[in-house]
């Protein structure tokens, strides 16, 4: 059976990221049978830690603020994470259900497919995202 995604609802979740005036800076897209549908979302980037465990796959679309003394500015990240204990069919099948996920949320400036927690720690997705944003002037400072 084809995955299907329950598109109105990602796409409002996605958009409360994005949304300049809310304090919610993650949402979680996860499968439930054979939708994906909105998982959670928050404001503390460790209750996004805390959604990938081992026997999870999901998607994850992350604001990161990045930015130096001269401006701050909001960047997006899209995480697919693939738990250890997830079958090699549900691997396979993650990627291709990732362009469903991709027709709603559009906008992000690195993607990440990750399976070691360690991967997920915040500073690394901040240097990465840094790297793919353009001027930095705290290389100034350094």
């Amino acid at each position: 059976m084809a995955t299907q995604i329950d598109k109105e609802a990602c796409r409002e979740a996605y958009n409360q990221v994005r949304d300049d005036n809310t304090d919610i800076n993650w949402a979680v897209f996860k499968y439930e049978n054979n939708i994906i549908v909105p998982g959670g979302q928050g404001t503390d980037y460790e209750d996004f830690k805390r959604m990938c465990t081992d026997d999870a796959r999901l998607f994850g679309f992350v604001r990161i603020t990045t930015g130096d003394a001269m401006s701050k500015r909001a960047k997006f990240t899209l995480i697919t994470w693939i738990g250890e204990c997830i079958s090699g069919l549900q691997r396979a099948k993650i990627s291709t259900d990732k362009t469903l996920v991709k027709d709603i949320v559009q906008n992000f400036a690195k993607e990440f497919m990750i399976s070691d927690p360690r991967e997920l720690d915040e500073d690394y997705i901040r240097t990465e995202l840094k790297k793919a944003g353009g001027a930095n002037y705290d290389a100034q400072a350094e």
